[in-house]
């Protein structure tokens, strides 16, 4: 993977988080370094459990393109019951990678060409002291793992400012162990 201009898609439902897990990603990137980050939310009826989409866009240059994302590096998804329901995949690069969220075994999983990331992050959340369905901190460890796109203590560090009044030490257990617990298959 190109590490001077990579296109992440988050695929999530209403109510889990997905824009505010990109837009840590996006505040950790440019405190990295990228001098180009771009997030564009998509979504369509604005309620809990609709499927929502965001890009994240991160470049080493500016980024003068806006527009949602076509050919993703990475497809990050918060509940792999939308796999049914959606072509997460679509556009996905060849070698790109997906990190799911899901209570089913790694082995279940063939997409072929690509490489796979996955960990029950919902149990994890409610393991580190989240209500049930909150798995956007949960799911940036799995894809530090899946990338090391940034590094997890700089992730981390976004977790707990984002949640500074909201439980920080439990968003960012949540994340520490779905790092640590993720399974990887590039």
């Amino acid at each position: 993977m190109n590490k001077e201009f990579i296109e992440i898609r988050w695929h999530g439902r209403g109510g889990q988080g997905a824009i505010t897990a990109a837009k840590i990603v996006a505040g950790a990137a440019f405190i990295s370094g990228y001098l180009g980050v771009v997030m564009a939310p998509t979504f369509g009826t604005e309620r809990r459990g609709a499927p929502v989409m965001t890009s994240l866009k991160i470049s080493r240059e500016k980024i003068c393109d806006l527009s949602p994302i076509q050919t993703p590096d990475i497809i990050v998804v918060l509940d792999y019951l939308l796999l049914k329901e959606v072509d997460v995949t679509c556009g996905l690069k060849p070698g790109g990678i997906i990190v799911l969220n899901t209570p089913k075994a790694f082995e279940s999983y063939s997409f072929k060409g690509y490489s796979l990331a996955t960990a029950n992050i919902t149990a994890i959340s409610v393991e580190a002291g989240l209500p049930h369905g909150m798995v956007n901190t949960g799911i940036i460890g799995s894809l530090e793992k899946a990338t090391s796109l940034l590094g997890i203590d700089v992730l981390i560090k976004g977790i707990e400012e984002e949640f500074r009044t909201q439980k920080p030490e439990k968003n960012s257990l949540a994340a520490k162990i779905a790092f640590e617990r993720t399974r990887v298959r590039g």
